[in-house]
Order: structure tokens, then sequence, then C-alpha cells
């Protein structure tokens, strides 16, 4: 497969991939523009592995771990992101609730939240994940458990009420 195959057939789902990780678009864009540069550079490499596009998406991981060194103030929103919500009933809903958990994500250290979205969003095994960010499958464990462990606290929070209970404001 060349590179320009490669390019045309997986640049959508890889876009949407780095779309979930960064929380936002124009981040996402710029960050697997960067990687789609390192990678042209590199493909007749990629294009020997077994699996090129997973090897893409771990170069777009790492570079968005890799940009908190270069702008550490960046904190991404969660708005204008570009999910697909299709399957959702009620898209006004489906919208609110994929921008709260996005919010929610955005708030996570970086290497917790690339776990949750390697986990969750691409379906990866703990050993899967250890591999792409080049850790123990226990370190993954561990970054997983709390990032849930935080996200349970936050949700539980009086801005995410139960449903069906409403509580006074004090």
């Amino acid at each position: 497969m060349t590179f320009d195959e490669f390019a045309v057939a997986r640049l959508g789902a890889v876009l949407r991939f780095a779309v979930v990780l960064t929380g936002d678009r124009a981040v996402a864009e710029d960050v697997v523009q960067e990687v789609l540069i390192r990678a042209l550079g590199r493909w007749e490499m990629i294009a020997r592995l077994d699996r090129p596009e997973a090897y893409v998406r771990k170069m777009i991981v790492n570079e968005w771990l890799s940009w908190r060194r270069r702008s550490w103030r960046q904190v991404p929103s969660g708005a204008g992101t570009d999910v697909d919500t299709r399957l959702t009933p009620d898209p006004a809903t489906g919208h609110a609730e994929r921008d709260a958990l996005l919010a929610e994500l955005a708030r996570l250290p970086r290497r917790q939240r690339a776990v949750l979205v390697l986990r969750y969003y691409e379906a990866l095994s703990d050993a899967e994940i250890a591999e792409v960010l080049g850790c123990a499958p226990g370190t993954v464990r561990g970054y997983a458990s709390r990032a849930l462990a935080a996200l349970r606290v936050d949700l539980s929070g009086a801005r995410w009420p139960a449903a069906g209970v409403v509580k006074e404001e004090t």
C-alpha cells in the first residue's frame, strides 16, 4: 500500500481518532498533519509493518502527548468536536452528553485520557495500549483505574444529580 492509498483510505478514521483523543478538532487536525508529514518520510518502513494504521495511531498518541511540552497552556474545551452521534435517538441529548463527556475527559491528565480513549474508543487491550504508550500493562491498568475513579468523583457531584433526584441549592 502506498502512502497516498493509505491517506485516502484511512484519513477519516485517523482524524476521528485524533479528535476523540484531543477533544478539539483543530488540534486533532494539527496533530494528524504533523504525524502524516513524518509518516510520509518513513513510509517504506511503515508500509512493511503488519498494521501500518496502528503504527500511525501510535505516532498520533505520542505527538499529542508531547504537545504538553510545547503548548502546556492549551486546554481542550471539548467543544466543536466531530464525534459521530448517528446512533443516538435524540440528537440534542447525544450532543449534550458527548460534550459533557469530552469536557470531563479534557480534565484528566493526558496519559489517563489516552488510556481511556485507546481502551473504549479504539477497543485496544491493555497490552496493546501499553505498546502504544511505551509502558507496562500494569501501568495502563493504573492509569485507567485512576481516570475512571476521577470521572466517578466528578460525575457524582452536584452538577450530575442522580436521575429523578433534584438537589436543593444552599
